[in-house]
């Protein structure tokens, strides 16, 4: 008889802010998992559009209204209510393939001392040349960065802001998300807190699909740039270099 690994309870968080036309496509991929969801949450952040009304049409699932805007506002206010010993953040404009949540839950389960597990992304409406360049970061500058920063230095870690999960104790041991931080460099400073009270695993099996429409409004250089800047800038001078930042919602 082989025997079974420990499994946890494992909540999913939608934080959306005027994601009526994403967040569908993101909650029903989420009840189709082979390993169901113990929770869902939607945060309604401050929309002004038809947010809260899709997430609530959809069975299942809780929506909770935050009316501070502010991404890690949301976050903070989804940990606050969740009920999961595991909680997984995805965007809204992602859509999870269907073991998911398994190969999350496999992962804490094989790994006790792991306190949190990143997955990259895949772009579902994105040029061969941008997806080439994403894929390109994953397999050759992610690796390397994460193995020096987080294993080398214990000054962080790589963490895709858009699809994570993090056990919730660790959360509540570091005091929660920094609500200071709006946008940029939040999911930096959450892998740099994290990283004295444990493991952080980069889990190439535990991607996502995703919009890449932030970097064709904006261009690939700029967000290029943003983000390594404010990776950076977290990890060395634990603060991100950029502030304000442009809501992408087409």
């Amino acid at each position: 008889m082989v025997d079974r690994l420990p499994t946890a309870t494992i909540t999913v968080i939608v934080c959306a802010y005027n994601e009526a036309q994403f967040l569908s496509a993101c909650l029903h991929s989420l009840l189709a998992q082979s390993r169901p969801p113990d929770e869902v949450i939607v945060i309604d952040n401050a929309s002004s559009d038809a947010t809260g009304a899709v997430a609530r049409a959809v069975p299942g699932v809780t929506v909770v209204d935050e009316p501070a805007k502010g991404l890690v506002v949301a976050r903070e206010t989804a940990r606050r209510v969740a009920q999961g010993e595991i909680l997984a953040y995805v965007d809204a404009d992602c859509r999870v393939p269907l073991q998911w949540i398994e190969r999350i839950e496999q992962r804490f389960a094989r790994h006790p001392a792991l306190v949190a597990v990143t997955g990259p992304y895949r772009f579902y409406d994105w040029d061969l040349l941008g997806c080439g360049l994403i894929r390109a970061y994953d397999l050759l500058v992610a690796p390397p960065t994460h193995l020096l920063v987080h294993h080398g230095f214990g000054a962080g870690a790589i963490l895709y802001g858009g699809n994570f999960a993090v056990r919730r104790s660790a959360l509540e041991r570091i005091g929660g998300f920094d609500r200071s931080i709006e946008f940029h460099g939040e999911d930096t400073n959450l892998g740099r807190r994290l990283t004295p009270l444990g493991h952080i695993a980069v889990a190439r099996e535990c991607w996502v699909w995703t919009s890449a429409r932030r970097y064709r409004v904006m261009g690939k250089r700029k967000v290029f740039g943003l983000y390594v800047r404010n990776f950076w800038s977290e990890i060395l001078r634990h603060r991100p270099a950029d502030h304000d930042h442009l809501d992408v919602r087409a």
